[in-house]
């Protein structure tokens, strides 16, 4: 049986929520130890420039904001380890975990920043210029700045995309939406306001074949129209995917309430707290509106200072 590690304050996950969670219980002096999670940092390590981020005014790329957010929660004496939590048991006053180093850790509190994983077609192609930072992205609101005065594409039939392709279309000189029925999965008021956008373009029964581009980034995409079988291709810079996000949650799902995709719902709005008592949540993994950095930090205020005033009241 494994020694069973007893802690004040348990994150899980890293990225800025946890982060950000992590400076405000350490100097707290609340001893927070931290599992980093499946990609320590998470989203933004895949994301070249940051310039929307308070405080960088020449902005910063994401795996340094990463490094730097997590030398300064350990500046104050948070414990971060590499791995991830496998297995909790919530049922009791005690939170159980379980993290794949095989230690079991007894947490009086738990602060979940598992965040989510945008949801890409899986193509070769689109990976290889995703890793390469050269104009794939799964965030227009993140990134579109890049693209200004330019010509995207972006996949995706759901209010998301056509969010995200209108504000797109702000920016860009051309944005082409690719459907892959011959409908919008949309709301009507959302499908109507990008069929009204005149610099958007839709094309449905239509897939991505494949991201085509050089050693500089993307030139264009190849697509297929699914009923006539022809190809085309379409040139652009930016390659935009709109199809949503999956939370990584599923090993909290027997013991947190969360909704038809897996978000884990706030049992208070205005609060990190979930239905289980010690157990609070920051960022994407809650959060499937806004998902910014910034936000997901200020969640991680809010979860610690929570978290704070819990372990003052149980310990009061």
């Amino acid at each position: 049986m494994s020694e069973i590690e007893k802690v004040d304050c348990l994150i899980i996950g890293s990225g800025p929520a946890g982060y950000t969670a992590a400076i405000y219980a350490a100097r707290a002096d609340m001893n927070p130890l931290m599992y980093q999670g499946l990609q320590p940092g998470g989203q933004l390590t895949t994301t070249n420039e940051v310039e929307n981020f308070p405080g960088y005014p020449d902005g910063v790329t994401g795996p340094e904001m990463m490094v730097q957010l997590q030398q300064q929660a350990e500046r104050f004496d948070t414990d971060v380890r590499g791995g991830f939590i496998e297995k909790v048991d919530f049922s009791g006053d005690l939170h159980k975990c379980w993290a794949d180093d095989g230690k079991e850790i007894h947490a009086k509190t738990v602060i979940i920043s598992t965040g989510a994983s945008a949801k890409y077609l899986g193509l070769p192609s689109e990976q290889k210029y995703l890793e390469m930072g050269g104009g794939v992205s799964a965030c227009a609101v993140c990134d579109g700045f890049f693209y200004k005065g330019q010509d995207t594409v972006i996949v995706g039939a759901g209010d998301s995309a056509c969010e995200e392709a209108h504000y797109l279309s702000k920016l860009c000189n051309k944005v082409t939406m690719l459907v892959r029925r011959d409908e919008f999965r949309a709301s009507q008021i959302m499908e109507d306001r990008v069929k009204r956008t005149e610099n958007i373009e839709i094309l449905y029964n239509t897939e991505t074949e494949e991201v085509l581009g050089d050693d500089s980034g993307v030139t264009g995409v190849r697509v297929i129209n699914n009923q006539t079988k022809e190809t085309s291709e379409i040139a652009c810079t930016g390659f935009f995917l709109a199809i949503g996000h999956k939370p990584n949650t599923d090993v909290f799902k027997d013991y947190l309430n969360t909704d038809d995709v897996g978000y884990i719902k706030y049992e208070q709005p205005g609060t990190s707290k979930t239905n289980v008592e010690g157990v609070f949540v920051a960022g994407d993994a809650a959060d499937k509106t806004y998902r910014q950095a910034v936000t997901a930090a200020g969640t991680g205020c809010i979860a610690a200072l929570d978290a704070e005033r819990y372990l003052a009241a149980k310990e009061g």
